[in-house]
């Protein structure tokens, strides 16, 4: 039986154990989503979207869907996974399953909590019937396959004028109890008018057993709402994610989504953003560093459909050893989206000349009173600049450190909580194997 397969035999399965109310709308939309990815399958290269990045090496595994047992662990084996300078709220979830111990979740101002008991609850599921699934693509397979599955994740409902006094870590940690592992984690992430929410996400494999995350997002910001999600994958070479984040904005909204791939088989970034109103901000940043034969692939999107909006776009890659990167930045500007600004950019460097990337910016202007631009860089380091650094009295390892720094220092302002900068700078000081003094 291949995975496709068993797939389908465990939904069966999954629906008979009334773990989810089954008068919610969420039940009519998993139903649907299964025949969807029964009808189209797992992503080929045959798909054009899919054509850099192949799952094939993935779904020979025999995955276990439903974890057998409940794992606990001590915060001792995960507190350096955590941001803990900083108060937060916190979600945790071990091996697919929520763990109450390790979090700290809130209904005083605001919905910090799990899906699952969201959908017990009458008020809540109000608010999942109304947002789950609406931005969400209907066309991608994996996405389907997750709302199929859609059992447990993170539910955040922030009201209006709602400023939220500490950012959500919202932190998925496999123990490898299972030999092979299949994890379908869903969010919704709902913020009211002029609300405020910093989220924080990682997913973290704690064994060298293989584990493959399909998960979904889907993020709704109203009117004046500010939405900053920070994303940071450094897991180890036995996991694999494939993340799904949808966005749809509403006037005069600003959502912010940072992206840093660090570690891992094979990731797969979806990102979409799709504007429903005016005097839109979206912006989109990422930073990839990788070695070995990883493999990182973001896909984004950004759908311009009103006018006076605008959509930053910043990515870089550090690709060293028999690594692979993927860039395919897509923007579209509807004929009603005048007075648009758009502008993408992916720089990337190649250490040695084995790694690559394969990087494809697209613009779809269909409006005439825009300002949109993208470019798209593929190098080296620069042997001058090296060879001055080195005559002022910088080593060669901490000199080409120190340019690779400087080369990702533009994504890294970006960040504004200063807790997570920090970790990132560690991050990428330990990536690029150089101390960095830097005042953080």
């Amino acid at each position: 039986m291949d995975l496709k397969d068993k797939l389908l035999a465990s939904f069966m399965a999954f629906e008979n154990t009334g773990s989810l109310d089954l008068d919610s709308k969420v039940h009519e939309i998993r139903t649907e989503a299964i025949e969807r990815f029964e009808q189209n399958g797992f992503p080929t290269r045959k798909d054009e979207e899919w054509k850099y990045t192949s799952l094939n090496s993935l779904l020979k595994s025999d995955y276990s869907v439903f974890p057998k047992a409940e794992t606990g662990i001590e915060f001792k084996e995960v507190k350096k996974y955590f941001l803990h300078e900083i108060e937060s709220y916190k979600i945790v979830f071990v091996d697919g399953v929520y763990s109450s111990f390790l979090s700290d979740t809130s209904h005083e101002g605001a919905d910090i909590c799990i899906l699952s008991s969201a959908l017990k609850q009458p008020k809540y599921k109000m608010v999942i019937d109304h947002y789950f699934g609406n931005v969400a693509s209907e066309k991608d397979s994996l996405t389907s396959l997750n709302t199929a599955f859609s059992k447990e994740g993170v539910f955040v409902n922030v009201p209006k004028n709602t400023v939220l006094p500490k950012p959500i870590q919202v932190l998925y940690f496999s123990t490898g109890s299972e030999k092979e592992i299949m994890l379908q984690p869903r969010n919704l992430i709902v913020a009211g008018e002029n609300s405020h929410v910093q989220i924080y996400e990682r997913h973290q494999n704690l064994s060298d057993n293989v584990v493959l995350t399909n998960a979904v997002t889907e993020i709704f910001a109203a009117k004046r709402a500010i939405v900053d999600a920070y994303k940071i994958q450094n897991d180890r070479p036995s996991s694999s994610l494939i993340d799904n984040t949808y966005v749809q904005q509403k006037d005069s909204s600003i959502v912010s989504v940072n992206t840093y791939s660090f570690g891992g088989n094979l990731i797969r970034n979806n990102l979409e953003f799709h504007h429903e109103g005016q005097h839109i901000t979206s912006n989109l940043n990422g930073i990839t560093v990788i070695s070995d034969k990883q493999h990182v692939d973001n896909h984004t999107l950004v759908h311009h459909k009103h006018e006076n909006c605008e959509s930053h776009e910043l990515y870089k890659g550090i690709f060293d050893g028999k690594s692979t990167g993927v860039f395919n930045g897509k923007v579209i500007v509807n004929k009603e989206a005048q007075k648009t600004n758009a502008f993408q950019q992916n720089d990337n460097i190649l250490i040695g000349d084995k790694s690559s990337i394969n990087t494809k910016p697209q613009l779809e202007i269909f409006a005439d009173d825009v300002k949109c631009s993208h470019g798209c860089t593929i190098g080296q380091l620069d042997e001058k600049a090296l060879f001055y650094m080195q005559s002022r009295g910088i080593p060669e390892k901490e000199a080409r450190g120190l340019m690779l720094f400087a080369f990702c220092n533009e994504a890294v302002e970006k960040i504004k909580i200063p807790a997570l900068k920090s970790r990132i700078i560690k991050l990428l000081a330990e990536k690029l194997d150089v101390e960095l003094d830097l005042d953080l």
